[in-house]
């Protein structure tokens, strides 16, 4: 088992190795994917991965404590982010409540909010009062609604230079790495190199500090659509529905249970 991964160790990690970062929700997958990863999010995209809806806005806080905990059954050795969900940290106080029920109800190493130099009180607030913080920039999905869908960030060039400062602003707030979101490529390469700690792209090209990918979509399990920035290593669906079409077929027909499989 690989050593566990730590605030110290990330942050060396930028320009040396890039990080792998796979989102999980259940002890089962989650025990699959810790070898290959060195950071597990408990993502709120489980809202609609996991519980099928439209957007991430309806996760609350209680469910995922849950889904961190289960996360943190099967990924024991694994360095956790459990995501704040919609409305969880609305004000400094209201944040440091909810992260602070997050850090005593499960053993998430650290939290992650979406925003950028609008958030950097709240995220200052929290580590200075022991939360490890993961920022997120870019493209925010609980934000979704108010922008009137997922927009790629980056295309001008004052969101370019918002872009910058968001990430300077995460930084100098103690966050001590972010996520950066649907975002032009070049913009995305220039917003990793203006700071010190690292950034995990997803949506955001090769030239950063690391990768995040939400496991339903590269394992393709999830058929409805699929983001242009997901690389499915694998055809989930049909794997699966081939595998329960044969058990259907052999119940079916009486084949199975045989012998092998009776007590």
């Amino acid at each position: 088992m690989s050593k566990k991964m730590t605030i110290t160790s990330i942050k060396k990690s930028k320009g040396v190795t890039p990080l792998v970062v796979i989102t999980a929700y259940d002890a089962l997958f989650a025990k699959l994917m810790e070898p290959s990863s060195d950071m597990i999010l408990v993502g709120d995209s489980l809202n609609m991965s996991f519980a099928g809806k439209s957007d991430t806005l309806s996760a609350t806080l209680e469910q995922m404590i849950y889904h961190t905990n289960a996360v943190a059954q099967g990924a024991k050795n694994s360095f956790l982010i459990c995501d704040m969900p919609f409305g969880t940290y609305i004000s400094k106080e209201k944040a440091l409540e909810n992260a602070i029920k997050v850090f005593q109800e499960s053993p998430a190493d650290a939290i992650k909010i979406e925003g950028g130099a609008d958030k950097a009180d709240i995220i200052k607030f929290l580590c200075s009062n022991g939360i490890a913080v993961c920022g997120h920039i870019g493209l925010l999905p609980q934000a979704v609604r108010s922008e009137g869908g997922y927009k790629v960030k980056g295309k001008t060039e004052t969101e370019r230079l918002q872009l910058i400062e968001d990430a300077k602003a995460v930084e100098a707030a103690g966050a001590f790495c972010m996520v950066i979101e649907g975002v032009k490529a070049e913009v995305a390469r220039e917003v990793a190199k203006s700071v010190e700690i690292p950034v995990i792209g997803i949506g955001a090209g090769k030239d950063v500090d690391g990768q995040v990918l939400v496991f339903s979509d590269m394992l393709g399990l999830f058929e409805e659509f699929t983001p242009k920035f997901v690389k499915k290593y694998m055809d989930g669906a049909s794997l699966v529905k081939s595998a329960l079409s044969s058990y259907s077929d052999e119940v079916k027909a009486k084949e199975f249970p045989q012998e092998i499989h009776t007590y």
